[in-house]
């Protein structure tokens, strides 16, 4: 490692995640198979978006209009994750040219993007020995990380990094209740969404007035979602407070969560199936009599009537029944024991942290993970219940489609000899399309007004 790679590594680092990623070399004893090092650059050479990813992060001002900001893509950081774990942070490119030619050349493991600075952050030195601290973010994107490891208290399929079709609901519906929010509630319009690659989903929020909010006003949004509030030690991890539910909740309950935890988690997860798991909703009851009672019902050996109604079922409407029965005390709190339940088994957990700070790092979409080798594609939101992270293309399954379709010359374009050029195809119409159309607006309406305001002042 050299002394500038050194320097990158203790640089005040956030990204997504919870360490490094394992190097592939080192760990080849368990990569999956989806997952070969050299295979990374037939990948960046030939099926990469490079201009797709370039667009995007310039916002239209890679154009001729007058109101474009020539600067505004080079004072974005991207970091590349190399192998041997060598981090290369503060990473900034002036061209298309220069950002594929150098993934083409590093052939990173991971690509990770940064926040746009008030100056070009390659250049960050020369301007810190001015002694001004003018080396700081300007704008970022409003991102959201949702891990499902967050979830292992509540899911009994898998844990840890292991996900199955049983448990990736859990971020399906998260996507749904999250998407809602930031369309209806902050009226924000260009959405992105990502498979992280093999336990978890990103979330890129590019409106303008998102990727220009302070850090104070991501934390207000964060808190906004903030609900569960509890540690692996509380019994009690859902925290619903007044008479009646926020909007935003709300509908989250009525239009998602309930209708999921009963069709699907109470099924599917067993959640009431073993004195194990029951305690731990028991537990939740604030009134130790219906716990009692109902634990005590549970405990019974159950009857040899033949019923083919599931146990999971049963008990959870015996559950509702006794909380909302009129002839309990604290009706209003045990009715709302319902919703804290069903929330604390479904409700979105996000990394509030990620969201909060402008200088976090994300991972980049179209990137491969190196423990799973899957390709991190976009989601669409409208039909995330569709979406299968066991199907995803892999890098090894991308490189033998591009071998076996090398002879057709009906395919001038090599994505669409390979099963990713689907996903690519959706971030373009779906996402990129209309982010640029949008851009290239607000381009025209903030140059016209800065060049009326330059006429008034004339004009004074």
């Amino acid at each position: 490692m050299n002394p500038e790679e050194g320097e990158n590594c203790r640089e005040d680092m956030e990204i997504d995640g919870n360490g490094p990623e394992m190097p592939a070399q080192r760990h080849a004893d368990i990569m999956p198979d989806g997952f070969n090092a050299n295979y990374l650059k037939a990948y960046y050479g030939k099926v990469f978006p490079h201009s797709d990813i370039f667009k995007w992060m310039c916002y239209g001002h890679d154009g001729k209009h007058p109101g474009c900001d020539p600067t505004y893509f080079s004072r974005r950081e991207f970091s590349f994750t190399l192998d041997n774990d060598i981090y290369l942070r503060f990473q900034s490119y002036t061209s298309a040219y220069e950002l594929e030619s150098a993934i083409k050349e590093k052939c990173p493991f991971k690509i990770d993007i940064g926040p746009v600075y008030s100056v070009n952050p390659a250049k960050r030195h020369a301007y810190a020995q001015t002694g001004d601290n003018v080396f700081t973010p300007v704008e970022r994107e409003l991102i959201f990380d949702i891990d499902i490891t967050d979830y292992d208290d509540v899911r009994f399929c898998c844990s840890g990094a292991d996900i199955c079709l049983d448990c990736w609901p859990l971020m399906t519906v998260a996507i749904k209740v999250i998407d809602t929010a930031l369309r209806v509630d902050f009226g924000f319009n260009h959405i992105l969404w990502a498979y992280s690659g093999r336990r978890g989903v990103h979330c890129w929020v590019c409106d303008g007035k998102a990727r220009r909010l302070s850090n104070e006003q991501r934390a207000a949004i964060a808190d906004y979602f903030r609900v569960y509030k509890g540690n692996e030690n509380s019994n009690k991890k859902v925290s619903l407070v007044g008479q009646a539910l926020h909007p935003f909740l709300a509908r989250s309950y009525t239009d998602v969560l309930r209708d999921f935890f009963e069709g699907k988690v109470l099924l599917s997860q067993n959640i009431l199936s073993t004195e194990e798991k029951y305690e731990k909703i028991l537990d939740m009851i604030p009134d130790e009599s219906v716990a009692a009672e109902l634990r005590g019902k549970w405990q019974e050996k159950r009857k040899a009537s033949g019923s083919k109604d599931d146990i999971n079922v049963v008990r959870w409407e015996q559950l509702k029944s006794l909380l909302h029965s009129g002839k309990l005390k604290q009706m209003h709190g045990l009715r709302r024991c319902i919703e804290e339940i069903i929330f604390s088994f479904t409700y979105p957990r996000l990394d509030a942290e990620v969201s909060k700070h402008m200088n976090h790092l994300l991972k980049a979409p179209f990137c491969v993970h190196p423990k799973t080798g899957r390709v991190c594609v976009p989601i669409d939101p409208n039909n995330c219940e569709e979406f299968d992270p066991t199907a995803v293309p892999t890098l090894s399954q991308l490189l033998q489609e591009l071998n076996m379709s090398g002879s057709r010359a009906d395919l001038d374009d090599e994505l669409d000899r390979t099963s990713l050029g689907r996903a690519v195809r959706y971030f373009r119409s779906s996402f990129l399309q209309p982010l640029l159309r949008s851009c290239k607006e607000e381009i025209e309406s903030s140059y016209n007004s800065r060049l009326q305001q330059s006429k008034n002042n004339l004009s004074w």
